[in-house]
């Protein structure tokens, strides 16, 4: 089975305007990154990929092992040995938020460490990308650093996200 056609990307841009002088001044800010990768497994490749939209029950949690557990669209099992990104973007009619990290026990703490989180709030969504000369990526070790903690804030309500992840076998 082959990946083909891999492109992560992030972009932001605004502009800062005001008076200045004798008229108005406007100040662009961007940044865009882009990682191109091709099948595989060392620096830019990549040859597994994850992909679902997941609900979870009111103050309810879930342990995505990274390592042997999940299966892919076409209902192969995956197991990462590296994650070269890493996209998560909560639900905007959520009224709870979306915690991601912190799992008790083997957690996958190569880009959060094993204690931290990040919340996302209702439609708020974050991405992590290794760059493409990176052979590493985000290192997951199986059965004592792969599980992917997602939670639910609180009660009352269930949350909806949506997880990609890409990476790779070796």
């Amino acid at each position: 089975m082959a990946l083909s056609g891999v492109l992560l990307a992030m972009a932001a841009s605004a502009e800062l305007s005001g008076p200045a002088g004798l008229g108005t001044a406007r100040v662009p800010a961007q940044l865009n990154r882009r990682v191109s990768l091709a099948n595989g497994t060392g620096a830019g490749r990549a040859d597994r990929i994850y992909q679902a939209r997941r609900t979870l029950a009111a103050s309810a949690s879930e342990d995505l092992d990274l390592a042997g557990v999940l299966t892919d669209a076409l209902g192969a099992g995956l197991t990462f040995v590296r994650v070269k990104g890493l996209f998560v973007a909560a639900s905007k009619g959520n009224t709870n938020n979306v915690v991601i990290g912190g799992a008790a026990s083997n957690a996958w703490a190569t880009l959060l460490s094993a204690t931290g989180t990040l919340t996302l709030r209702p439609g708020a969504m974050v991405g992590a990308m290794a760059g493409e000369a990176d052979p590493t990526g985000y290192s997951v070790t199986a059965s004592t650093g792969d599980i992917l903690k997602v939670a639910n804030s609180g009660g009352g309500s269930a949350v909806t996200y949506d997880v990609l992840i890409v990476g790779a076998s070796a």
